[in-house]
């Protein structure tokens, strides 16, 4: 498939790309920084509507014009650009940025006639993560049935987006999946930094005690680009394991006391639950932390 993906060049992005080329599909970057990777890239600022359905409609490399074929289409658009958090610059500058841009970018894709579209929402939607103070879940496993008040303004950003999504699917038809992606994990970071987690498993309270290994995103998003027919629908994202070293029973016991469990847990099992991934698009996550440190 041709791809055009934005925010490749971050952290998720780049890990995404390199799964998806590895697959066979044509992927073309959209940053506003180059990524390194070997791709065609375009540097486009996605708060300006002109430029991303320019973008989205025009030759992006040589062989391109040699082909004297026209602008070639794209199959799917993933995006993934965003101001990651909060607290990097103002909340209302990560609001403002992340709805803008994702609206333009479904838009976009929409008029253009791309079939599907798959967008990273997060985590952060069940309003744990970035929360004053300690909220805990109204039940886990968290799955996504489970309501969506955040607290804070890139949370709400994706709420935002989730309802933009959806609302363009309505009107329009297209495949549009939301990710709602936990905790990034690059394979360096399992010894750098999951070590502090298996001493002081409080360290991933806010992140509901789960993580995606970045290998297993681009595997999500390749059998998102692979699945079609679901009109709208939103993922968790995740590995099918905690990323703390005590079970499950006592994550409960120390930190969920009150909070409804929904299902026996397995000892080691995510409550972040990816069942409804597993089960619509075939998510088959192969990493985890325990291959590095156990």
């Amino acid at each position: 498939m041709r791809v055009f993906f934005t925010g490749g060049s971050g952290k998720a992005g780049k890990w995404a790309i390199r799964h998806l080329q590895a697959q066979g599909h044509h992927v073309v970057n959209v940053d506003q920084s180059p990524s390194g990777l070997d791709c065609p890239e375009l540097l486009v600022d996605l708060c300006d509507a002109g430029q991303v359905i320019g973008a989205m409609s025009q030759f992006v490399e040589g062989a391109e014009l040699d082909a004297g074929a026209g602008v070639p289409t794209y199959d799917a658009v993933v995006h993934f650009a965003a101001i990651p958090r909060v607290m990097i610059g103002t909340d209302g500058e990560c609001f403002r940025q992340n709805t803008l841009t994702t609206y333009n970018v479904i838009e976009a894709a929409v008029k253009l006639g791309v079939p599907k579209v798959i967008f990273a929402s997060s985590e952060t939607t069940y309003a744990i993560c970035f929360s004053e103070g300690e909220v805990k879940p109204d039940f886990v496993p968290v799955d996504e049935t489970h309501p969506t008040v955040p607290h804070d303004s890139y949370a709400m950003s994706k709420v935002c987006n989730e309802v933009t999504a959806q609302s363009f699917q309505a009107r329009t038809g297209a495949d549009i999946y939301g990710l709602r992606i936990n905790n990034v994990i690059e394979p360096h970071e399992y010894t750098e930094t999951f070590p502090a987690f298996m001493e002081s498993p409080a360290l991933r309270r806010r992140n509901i005690f789960a993580y995606i290994d970045a290998r297993d995103l681009g595997h999500m998003v390749d059998c998102c680009l692979k699945t079609d027919g679901l009109g709208y629908e939103v993922f968790n994202v995740s590995n099918d394991d905690m990323s703390v070293g005590i079970a499950s029973d006592q994550v409960i016991e120390q930190f969920y006391q009150g909070v409804e469990v929904r299902c026996e847990m397995g000892a080691n099992e995510t409550f972040f639950s990816n069942k409804k991934a597993k089960k619509m698009v075939g998510f088959q996550p192969k990493h985890s932390w325990r291959d590095v440190l156990e």
